[in-house]
């Protein structure tokens, strides 16, 4: 039995989706246009959609779970369940007006926005009590003020690059959202089994991600304090040198501690100080 998954063709997502996999050490190929894929070295069947068809084919059983975005969940919600938040594909979904216009949320009353988000907008639009006009548009949602069509939108947002060149302004976030892992509430056993083994390989990953290893040398009477800095897994390991008087430390810290951690352990005497990547982490 293959457990059957499926991942965006193109777009947002696709390029990580398939780079995750490759990743967690599987091995298919996706070139030629191909919407159908198996994987050489694990019982992985892929399936290329549109990332708004994913969570049908995952409700309705074809596929037994994908990788999706919130915002696709949020827009369209099926009976899928999310199993993994994957840590890539960040982005939010804001409003946004023309530049120089003052904003607070009671201007909306009665305005006109533009989207490709109707269902969240109107929950935003319900929680403040505003009625506003909703157009619902499929793409190009940041050319509708310009154009007359819309006095504001409601878009998705990674840089904001996108919004500033079309002379709008980022004003007010109504949702985060990221890649997740969906399942289908009916999974069969054993295709259950082979989501857990997948599952593994993933939080093995992004684990690595988020950490670096770090080697470093440090005389021995500076070790306890250097120790004090650096967490690790569990503790760091102390190894002898040949000079009796130093030893080699080595451990894990978290990529959103490294530059602290760097100048706390150079102030305790740390010296030639290595940083590598870690391809993945078993905890």
């Amino acid at each position: 039995m293959n457990l059957k998954i499926a991942l965006q063709r193109s777009g947002r997502l696709a390029d990580e989706s398939t780079a995750l996999l490759k990743r967690c050490g599987i091995s298919f190929s996706n070139g030629m246009g191909k919407l159908r894929a198996e994987a050489a070295n694990f019982p992985l069947e892929i399936f290329f959609l549109r990332d708004d068809d994913i969570p049908d084919y995952v409700a309705d059983g074809v596929a037994d779970i994908g990788i999706v975005g919130e915002n696709v969940l949020a827009e369209s919600p099926k009976a899928v369940d999310v199993v993994e938040k994957l840590g890539f594909g960040r982005c939010r979904l804001s409003i946004a007006v023309p530049k120089g216009r003052e904003y607070n949320v009671s201007m909306l009353q009665g305005a006109r926005i533009a989207t490709s988000y109707p269902r969240v907008l109107a929950g935003f639009l319900a929680d403040r009590q505003i009625t506003a006009e909703i157009h619902e548009i499929s793409g190009s949602v940041e050319i509708a003020p310009s154009i007359g069509l819309a006095d504001a939108v409601c878009d998705l947002v990674s840089s904001g690059s996108t919004l500033f060149t079309n002379g709008l302004t980022e004003v007010e976030t109504i949702m985060r959202s990221e890649a997740v892992l969906i399942a289908g509430s009916g999974i069969a056993a054993e295709a259950q089994q082979l989501l857990e083994q997948l599952r593994f390989r993933i939080r093995s990953v992004k684990a690595a991600s988020e950490n670096k290893y770090i080697l470093l040398n440090a005389p021995k009477e500076r070790v306890e304090d250097i120790v004090r800095v650096l967490p690790g897994m569990r503790s760091p390991s102390v190894l002898p040198l040949a000079d009796s008087g130093w030893v080699s430390i080595h451990s894990v810290v978290g990529q959103q501690d490294l530059w602290t951690v760097l100048d706390e352990l150079r102030a305790n005497g740390a010296e030639g100080i290595l940083v590598l990547s870690i391809d993945q982490m078993i905890r």
